[in-house]
């Protein structure tokens, strides 16, 4: 179990830097609402009623893509989520940062500007060069302590992650240590009955350790969405490659070919494809199409009905069912179909289950799904998939060194 110290530990009116994980979907330019902020709100919300005054630090995107924006819309949707105004200050260690952070009061929390647009948050690189860059060395002495509360970032080394906890007290938030204890438990557990994951998503590179990796503890995995199509191409199927103006399939079947074709050669009997595809027809209407002398001519969107009704089959006989990525684009209505079907087949079997994934928690508010169905709804998507591997989590031993 964790050494690490938790804000149960820290005493009333400390000023207190928190580092949330709020990285969110952005659609046509407006950030979208998703449970990290209700659960980063439940630990605000905690600081709060102990007089903390609060700066937070977060991310959104990545430079040069489109999801890089600013936190502005961030501080407005947690200020809903808290009923508590959240100062947005569009600066993160400069001069106008460090004012706003010099007139915070107990009871105050303001929202610094994306960590992402500072030199020095990125690359990865081990916690004590992390520890000496500019944003650390200045927000550092500002604040009594430092808390980590970003779990779904755990598996990175930025210098927000893991600079701060070198050079001053760090503690865990209730999100950080709630989803460490139950994730890490998760990979431990043993089961009687069949295990099936649903693995889909966007990121091969995420998708394929956990077919090898979790060899031993899950008997099938039912594949959907790029990683889906991907695998599909590896069984010499005329899909799982980017046409129009995509830019998902190509690069990543250059980077991951070989394994792809290993991973699928040696768990071809565990490994549950589709067998059926949607996509937009000319009526802008979803379309289905059979893998029976298909060849790709525009983007599939979703797993088809069939494929969506078997997949849905195989975890009403399961013991145990784990989720890491969507089988469509859910956020569509008309492709929501595989995701919500499968979902809502987990939710009424009598089975143990845990949800993966930030972007798939989504479709909990989309489509009102009951978190209470599930055992475990997790906002984490990497540090979800390296806890259940079994790999470290840089962001997690940062504050257990402290501990």
């Amino acid at each position: 179990m964790t050494t690490f110290r938790t804000i149960d530990d820290i005493a009333p009116d400390q000023r207190l830097l928190v580092r949330i994980d709020v990285n969110a979907a952005v659609e046509d330019g407006t950030v979208q609402d998703s449970r990290r902020f209700a659960r980063h709100a439940e630990t605000i919300q905690e600081l709060l009623a102990d007089d903390h005054a609060i700066a937070l630090l977060a991310h959104q995107g990545r430079p040069g893509r489109d999801t890089f924006v600013s936190l502005e819309q961030h501080a407005e949707i947690l200020t809903g989520h808290l009923d508590h105004p959240v100062e947005f200050v569009p600066d993160t260690d400069g001069d106008d940062a460090l004012v706003a952070i010099g007139g915070l009061d107990s009871g105050d929390v303001l929202l610094l500007e994306n960590t992402r647009m500072c030199d020095g948050e990125l690359p990865e690189e081990d916690p004590d060069t992390k520890a000496e860059t500019d944003l650390v060395q200045t927000l550092a002495p500002e604040f009594d302590a430092y808390v980590g509360d970003a779990y779904s970032a755990a598996h990175r080394s930025h210098a927000s992650i893991v600079g701060f906890p070198r050079v001053m007290d760090a503690y865990a938030g209730r999100v950080m240590e709630t989803e460490y204890e139950a994730n890490t438990a998760l990979r431990d557990r043993e089961f009687d009955g069949t295990v099936t994951m649903i693995l889909g998503g966007t990121k091969a590179e995420d998708a394929i350790p956990i077919v090898e990796q979790l060899d031993d503890a899950v008997d099938r995995f039912c594949l959907g969405g790029v990683v889906g199509e991907l695998f599909l191409r590896a069984d010499d199927r005329d899909v799982g490659y980017d046409v129009d103006e995509s830019a998902l399939f190509d690069h990543q079947w250059d980077e991951h070919q070989e394994t792809l074709e290993r991973v699928l050669e040696a768990y071809r009997d565990r490994l549950h494809l589709p067998t059926d595809l949607a996509f937009e027809d000319d009526r802008g209407e979803r379309g289905e199409t059979t893998l029976e002398g298909v060849s790709k001519e525009r983007p599939f969107l979703d797993v088809g009905s069939k494929t969506a009704a078997r997949y849905a089959d195989l975890v009403a006989g399961s013991e145990a069912v784990f989720v890491k990525g969507a089988l469509g684009v859910f956020e569509d209505e008309r492709f929501a179909r595989g995701t919500v079907e499968v979902l809502s087949a987990i939710a009424e079997a009598d089975c143990f289950s845990v949800i993966g994934g930030g972007d798939t928690a989504r479709a909990f508010m989309l489509y009102d799904l009951d978190e209470e169905d599930f055992t475990r709804v997790s906002i984490a998507g990497g540090a979800y998939v390296r806890a259940l591997t079994g790999e470290p989590l840089v962001g997690v031993e940062v504050l257990e060194d402290d501990g």
